[in-house]
């Protein structure tokens, strides 16, 4: 019976894929009341999902002219029946990559609007304490994707509630917990920073998006200013070069500390060092009353929680009326479908906490994509072609 059972869902599974790659919508309709928009054929090498084939057999946009509609239904069919908008097959391709490479535009789109509305909707979940269900259904779901490899602000949570105390070498990967990272050895080499798990926490590439992204916040000389994590000093010696009336530098690895003192950081004149996490920092500034026209945001090993929470509860409170909030985008920026999909999701929570934010589209060196940028480091943590900066000042 089991074997029946199994030939079964096997049958079934190729049926819906069939249904999918075909557009065939009434046939779909009927399969789906039977079995899951996310079957995969076991005895197949692709891993391909329903959305997987519904979006291959477009083709190449330059093909046609325009998308057929039902091909548009029936993507449209399977995400409102459950199809997982970041799910990998074995070449390691969401449906959305497919849709990209093809050109579909239209199809894209679609998918980039459904990654929205899952991950603000497993938000949602979470903030309720409705998630734990929903996780452990994605651990058995081996085709989920991972969370993106993003060097700052990774999407959401990836491990467990970690103690507050983590002894060393606890995580395989200390990227994964703030407390394990601030407890890790650092590597400072020509050009990169380096954590004990080979992670780039910073790399000199970016010299000309922080350069950017100082003069973006800082319109001219006398302004009050604050930047958290220093990492290698990039964005702080930008900020220096507009001469603000003082400079607020947040930062708690002990290793980056004692450079700030071996490079003199503590006697620079209207340079204040604040030490420790800013979780820790910022409640003691409200306090006091700071108040600030330029914020920058650039931690390591924290989540996309820890960015909404810096924004919601303190920049809010810190910055002057006509200030101006920076933050580093590396939401998901190993994937184009992710980086889009958490790059309209923050600046749909950055309004609703009273921020408008405009982009500025920056091109990243093209030789970033060579694997020799990344040889010595865990993974690439930037693989996309343009870095998207943003710019958010309260709603008017």
């Amino acid at each position: 019976m089991a074997d029946r059972a199994s030939k079964e869902d096997i049958l079934l599974a190729r049926r819906i894929i069939s249904a999918a790659e075909r557009h065939d919508i009434s046939a779909l309709k009927l399969l789906l009341k039977e079995g899951s928009a996310n079957v995969q054929d076991p005895t197949a090498t692709t891993a391909t999902s329903p959305l997987h084939a519904a979006i291959a057999a477009c083709g190449k946009a330059e093909d046609r002219k325009e998308v057929d509609e039902n091909a548009v239904k029936t993507v449209e069919l399977l995400l409102e029946n459950g199809a997982i908008w970041n799910d990998l097959n074995k070449e390691d391709e969401t449906p959305g990559c497919i849709a990209l490479r093809l050109g579909q535009k239209k199809i894209y789109e679609i998918m980039v609007e459904a990654g929205v509305r899952a991950e603000l909707l497993f938000a949602k979940m979470e903030a309720l304490g409705l998630s734990q269900d929903m996780e452990e259904e994605e651990e058995d779901n081996e085709s989920r994707e991972e969370q993106p490899a993003a060097k700052k602000q990774k999407v959401s949570e990836e491990v467990k509630e970690v103690q507050e105390v983590v002894e060393e070498k606890v995580l395989d990967d200390v990227s994964l917990d703030n407390r394990a990272y601030l407890k890790s050895q650092l590597r400072y080499k020509p050009g990169i920073l380096l954590d004990e798990s080979d992670n780039a926490v910073m790399m000199d590439w970016e010299t000309q998006i922080m350069q950017r992204h100082a003069e973006s916040l800082i319109s001219k000389a006398g302004l009050r200013t604050m930047n958290v994590g220093h990492g290698m000093g990039i964005v702080d010696t930008a900020i220096l070069t507009h001469d603000p009336a003082e400079h607020h530098i947040v930062e708690a690895h002990p290793q980056v500390l004692e450079k700030l003192q071996r490079e003199g950081w503590y006697e620079k004149p209207n340079v204040v060092i604040h030490e420790g996490r800013w979780q820790e920092v910022l409640p003691g500034l409200v306090e006091k009353g700071v108040v600030l026209d330029a914020i920058y945001y650039d931690t390591f090993a924290e989540d996309y929680k820890a960015l909404k929470e810096f924004f919601s509860e303190y920049v809010i409170q810190l910055l002057d009326p006509a200030g101006k909030f920076g933050w580093y985008n590396g939401l998901g920026a190993d994937r184009q479908i992710c980086y889009d999909v958490y790059t309209k999701i923050a600046e749909m929570d950055l309004y609703e906490a009273g921020f408008d934010t405009s982009w500025e589209d920056i091109p990243v060196p093209s030789d970033l994509h060579g694997s020799a940028q990344w040889q010595g480091t865990r993974r690439p943590y930037w693989t996309i072609d343009v870095y998207r900066l943003p710019i958010n000042t309260f709603v008017k």
